[in-house]
């Protein structure tokens, strides 16, 4: 037996996320089918994260414990024969027993993108959010400003979210301009609540639109109050850029 660390992309556009469910395709479901049927048994993948309906990924991590001999070179080729064209893994190495995808990652990088115009162009309309109305990134920039260091995260997580503490430090967080004419917000720490990037993406909107000053956000960091916070941004805007590990 052999642990293997897999580097993949996915369109969640037809996912009902990365968790395997009952109810609909999942990413983590279509990677340990493919798995179990190169491995001649059933094969449990572990995700370093879970990403929600509708959300892509160009550097998720998975991990698993496979039987077959095949190298690395090997296993990546029948691995994406056996998946479908939206999910490609890129990257497939063996690692010491003990790595784990998800415990043994020291946080992760996001995306998110809106296209800030009146007419979204067809080609990235399944990837980003289209806010029509006229953004101050200026004051929306400002505002991000508040994000990085450790904060009790409470005010931008899910209802349902299930965790110990609300508490996460993020290393960075900023505005920029995509190569494709989008709006990019990312943000990197050491890990993210349910929900939590596109809750701080839609109240970042908001204060974008007028509707609070800059100093909102503060605030909410301060107060935890989930409900004078902004909408969850949807989900084809945001994106799993990077996985960090030790000695990244």
């Amino acid at each position: 037996m052999r642990t293997i660390k897999l580097t993949l992309a996915y369109d969640g556009t037809g996912y009902v996320g990365w968790q395997r469910q009952t109810n609909g395709v999942s990413v983590q479901g279509v990677l340990e089918d493919a798995l179990s049927t190169i491995d001649g048994r059933a094969v449990t993948v572990h995700g370093a994260g879970r990403t929600d309906s509708g959300v892509h990924a160009i550097g998720q991590v998975a991990s698993a414990r496979i039987a077959c001999a095949h190298d690395e070179r090997r296993l990546l080729r029948a691995l994406n024969a056996n998946l479908p064209s939206d999910v490609r893994v890129f990257e497939v190495r063996v690692m010491p027993d003990e790595f784990h995808a998800r415990f043994s990652a020291t946080g992760k990088t996001y995306e998110y993108r809106i296209w800030n115009g009146r007419v979204v162009p067809p080609m990235l309309r399944l990837y980003t959010w289209h806010v029509p109305q006229p953004l101050d990134m200026a004051v929306m920039q400002q505002a991000a400003q508040a994000i990085a260091g450790e904060h009790d995260f409470a005010a931008f997580q899910g209802s349902r979210s299930m965790t110990h503490t609300s508490v996460r430090r993020m290393t960075s967080a900023g505005w920029r301009t995509g190569a494709d004419g989008t709006v990019v917000f990312e943000i990197a720490g050491d890990g993210f609540l349910r929900y939590m990037v596109r809750s701080l993406v839609g109240t970042l909107v908001d204060i974008g639109h007028g509707r609070w000053p800059p100093e909102h956000l503060a605030r909410l960091l301060e107060t935890g109050d989930r409900a004078s916070a902004g909408r969850t941004a949807p989900s084809p805007g945001l994106l799993l850029v990077r996985v960090h590990y030790p000695g990244d």
